[in-house]
């Protein structure tokens, strides 16, 4: 039987892929999720993994090659048979075979347990999610030596925007650490191996990364082991650079020294030639800008009492994406106010008959996603994105709600909020809410919103202008609630009164546009019956 090998799904809005890396040619044994070949975007390098087990019969897209999504990569014949290549090298069969499974991340594979030890079982990088390549052990819960249960967290890597748990995959003792706290990995990397079984109790724990590895071998230093990428020039003499980094680098006259390779062992793929350009074209505008404004002297008594903290990645990423959204939006802002006198006497009078039949309580999130959702309807601009010379008008709301950790803020996102009940939308918040706090939301749950509402009223902001989540056009900045006098019917009242800012792209919006969406959310709040008479 014959099983195609297609290119996988590369991420949001990205179409095509270069084939950097073939690690198998035809006539080898595969096993399934065996790593195939790497694909190289424009933003990540993507693995491909043999979907069965057998003999890879005929490659179809070669090295160099650029292929869409779904292409046909490959072909593999399955047979009786073809999965037990690792057995046929236990008994004696030919190299080509017992070499036939390469290690993925950790260099060399696990060898087989001699007679009186323990079975040895690697733990490896977990899928990180889509458009995620590495991530940075941030911390070891156990060290080696440790006895570790089945499931046990073992340690926590940050990714770009959240931080992912690794479980124990065997009950046993954890004997080897191979990437170390501050490490970098890549999807799929090695992290460590536990020997589990009889003798695991008494296994003989190899050294980790900063211990010698016994004879006249040197230690490695902590945290240089081969998963981190190397420095410019340093890269592997066995690594072949992806064959469009070579093309790059001969076109644009780049020598090798000068690009620090990003992809496995070192690898230098077309990004990297790309970053290393960019890097020397920015170079002497960032020393200008330095020489500038040089940092405020510091004394010596000050600086002994200063920290100076390497940012997390996400907080890198979180100020790298409000920085492109300056940089590439025509960003504006308008406000108004709301009076909450209505919403928020309709919470008082159901919130706990709310709560009672719904499990979750009934908050002011709710309202203003309604009325987002009501409004957007009629201002469609304001849930679409550029693409090029292109407008994408959604035909769906799907809302993201700004919320933040303690390691940062993410905006985990309420699908089809459009379409769903006050009771729905308060149970994703809460739920949303919950996981983001304590780092536990999926790369899919932050993707793909449309419009996003950010409510800095509940640290006290009375008035700010919040930035762009890109690609997005608006997000809404919600505020403090405070008493203020109005004039009501020719009469000063006290009402409670909330300022609201609109933040939009006016390469798409409008400033008409942009008011008559703020004027529409103010209406629904101020008489929620239009919402359910979808006025």
């Amino acid at each position: 039987m014959t099983t195609e090998v297609r290119v996988p799904t590369l991420g949001e809005s990205v179409s095509e892929a270069t084939i950097s890396t073939w690690f198998k040619k035809p006539g080898d044994r595969v096993e399934a999720d065996e790593m195939l070949c790497e694909l190289e975007t424009d933003k990540v390098t993507v693995e491909v993994p043999s979907p069965a087990a057998g003999t890879l019969s005929e490659i179809v897209a070669e090295e160099g090659a650029t292929v869409g999504v779904d292409a046909l990569l490959a072909n593999i014949e399955e047979g009786a048979g073809a999965g037990d290549a690792s057995a046929k090298s236990d008994k004696g069969g030919s190299a080509k075979e017992a070499e036939a499974k390469p290690a993925q991340g950790a260099g060399d594979a696990a060898p087989k347990a001699e007679d009186g030890e323990g079975e040895r079982v690697d733990v490896m990088v977990p899928t990180l999610g889509e458009s995620v390549s590495e991530a940075t052990v941030s911390t070891w819960f156990k060290k080696v030596g440790d006895s570790v249960a089945a499931d046990e967290t073992l340690c926590e890597l940050e990714t770009d925007k959240v931080s992912v748990e690794v479980p124990a995959p065997a009950a046993g003792t954890l004997s080897e650490i191979s990437a170390e706290e501050g490490t970098t990995v890549e999807a799929n990397g090695h992290l460590a191996v536990i020997t589990k079984g009889a003798g695991a109790g008494q296994s003989e724990a190899k050294p980790t990364a900063g211990t010698a590895h016994g004879g006249d071998e040197p230690a490695a230093p902590k945290g240089d082991t081969q998963y981190s990428t190397p420095e410019a020039g340093q890269g592997r003499a066995d690594v072949e650079d992806a064959p469009s980094a070579k093309k790059a680098m001969a076109e644009k006259g780049v020598s090798r020294d000068q690009v620090t390779g990003s992809g496995r062992d070192g690898r230098v793929m077309k990004a990297d030639v790309d970053a290393a350009i960019a890097a020397t074209k920015s170079a002497p505008a960032t020393e200008a800008q330095a020489s500038k404004a040089p940092r405020a002297p510091v004394s010596a008594e000050d600086e002994a009492r200063e920290e100076r903290v390497k940012m997390t990645r996400l907080r890198q990423t979180i100020a790298r994406r409000l920085k492109d959204a300056q940089n590439n939006a025509a960003m504006l802002t308008t406000y108004n106010e709301v009076d909450m006198t209505e919403v928020m006497a309709l919470r008082s009078e159901y919130k706990d008959l709310f709560e009672k039949k719904h499990g979750v309580r009934l908050g002011f999130m709710s309202f203003f996603t309604k009325a987002c959702a009501h409004a957007l309807k009629e201002v469609p601009e304001v849930n679409a994105e550029i693409d090029g010379t292109e407008i994408i008008y959604k035909n769906f709301v799907h809302m993201g709600i700004a919320t933040g950790t303690p390691q940062g803020l993410v905006v985990p996102v309420i699908r089809d909020a459009d379409s769903k009940s006050f009771a729905q939308i308060e149970g994703d918040i809460a739920d949303k809410g919950k996981r983001a706090r304590d780092g536990k939301l999926s790369m899919g749950e932050m993707q793909g919103g449309t419009f996003t509402i950010s409510n800095g009223g509940v640290y006290g902001s009375l008035m700010s202008s919040p930035i762009l989540n890109p690609p997005q056009s608006g997000i809404l900045g919600m505020h403090k609630i405070q008493e203020r006098p109005m004039v009501i019917g020719g009469e000063i009242k006290i009402r409670p009164m909330m300022y609201l800012a609109l933040s939009y792209d006016h390469r798409i919006v409008d400033g008409k546009g942009a008011v008559t969406f703020l004027v529409r959310v103010k209406e629904a709040l101020e008489d929620p019956r239009r919402m359910l008479m979808d006025l």
